[in-house]
């Protein structure tokens, strides 16, 4: 047995299969993550029913090459956290088949994880314990959201999406363009060669109190920008252009012209949250949390406001077990576990 409470994490609730072991919710022993984005590249964007299918032929092997990179035995684990909302049924459903499966048969504790909390703890593996309270950003294809975070599971829910997430909009800006899938990686290095003011386009910012986002605008903005104003409606619409009428070098400007206005609002909602709360410390989480513009701006924003930003190491920005088993850690230790009735939700309960 080690010292410390050693757990076992499961992560299913997109296009990653992954399973780690974390001892004390912060040493990562091991982070084990199998990515679909070969498989859903093709359609540009994740598919469900083949996500599900893919976590069914992954999850063991993922779970045996965890626990071996730690250099322990399933004996040894303590508890068996897995991530159960929010995310895709399907995908999830596999996940937690697995965990309650592995949590009885062990005879170990079975810790159910709000996927989205993870990712707000994500900034304390392998560093220093956060100190609380907290401001938290959460940014990814599926949430844009900011929480007050008085410990890791006591959170209140400030803003959020009112239509796309901000990772959802790199996606669609990403197709709008013809660059590939995920968006997030390629539009951001294409940016870092492009001109942000060669284009200006909208930061909606909502009231001046809002605390929401809204991406929509942003992204229809770089529709037209492309491919000029629809004729017609819905399916029927068409445009006078498409990408392929713009060089590489003026997709690399609007790919900067948008992830500047992104980032932007992202800042600005960050400043009003924290004028709001007091915070002194900035907890980001989520696979937009890996983009090179925010991470620098957000720096730039700690150390002009003698703010702890913590932004996950780059391995615990995606969808990942390790940050499912150090939240995880905190349940265990103060006794808190589920039975088997625990469900897969396709949405989070936080409020």
């Amino acid at each position: 047995m080690s010292d410390g409470s050693l757990i076992l994490g499961i992560e299913s609730s997109c296009d990653e299969t992954a399973a780690a072991v974390v001892r004390d919710g912060r040493a990562v022993l091991s982070n084990v993550i199998a990515s679909q984005h070969d498989l859903h590249r093709k359609f540009g964007g994740v598919v469900p029913e083949v996500a599900s299918r893919a976590h069914i032929e992954k999850i063991l092997p993922v779970i045996d090459e965890a626990i071996g990179g730690a250099g322990v035995s399933l004996d040894d684990v303590d508890a068996v956290a897995i991530g159960h909302r929010p995310g895709l049924i399907g995908s999830l459903l596999v996940g937690v088949a697995a965990a309650k499966t592995l949590a009885w048969s062990l005879g170990k504790p079975l810790i159910g994880i709000d996927h989205v909390k993870a990712h707000l703890y994500a900034g304390a593996l392998d560093a220093e314990p956060i100190e609380y309270p907290a401001l938290g950003l959460v940014v990814s294809g599926g949430h844009t959201s900011l929480y007050r975070v008085d410990s890791p599971h006591d959170m209140a829910l400030l803003g959020h999406t009112i239509d796309d997430a901000v990772g959802e909009a790199y996606d669609k800006v990403a197709a709008i363009l013809d660059i590939g899938f995920p968006g997030g990686p390629v539009v951001d290095k294409l940016a870092q060669t492009g001109d942000a003011n060669s284009i200006r386009f909208p930061r909606t910012l909502l009231d001046a109190d809002s605390l929401d986002f809204s991406y929509s605008g942003l992204k229809t903005a770089v529709l037209y920008h492309v491919r000029g104003k629809p004729t017609g409606r819905g399916k029927g619409a068409t445009f006078e252009r498409d990408a392929s009428s713009l060089t590489d070098a003026e997709k690399a400007d609007v790919c900067a012209a948008f992830q500047d206005a992104a980032i932007d609002v992202l800042i600005t909602k960050a400043q009003r949250a924290l004028q709001a709360t007091g915070a002194r410390s900035l907890l980001v989480g989520g696979g937009v949390s890996a983009n090179s513009l925010l991470r620098r701006r957000l720096l730039e924003l700690g150390e002009a406001q003698d703010l702890d930003v913590r932004l996950p190491k780059m391995a615990y920005c995606l969808d990942n077990a390790a940050m499912i088993a150090g939240l995880a850690h905190h349940r265990h230790a103060i006794g808190a576990q589920d039975d088997l009735s625990l469900a897969a939700m396709a949405t989070t309960e936080l409020k």
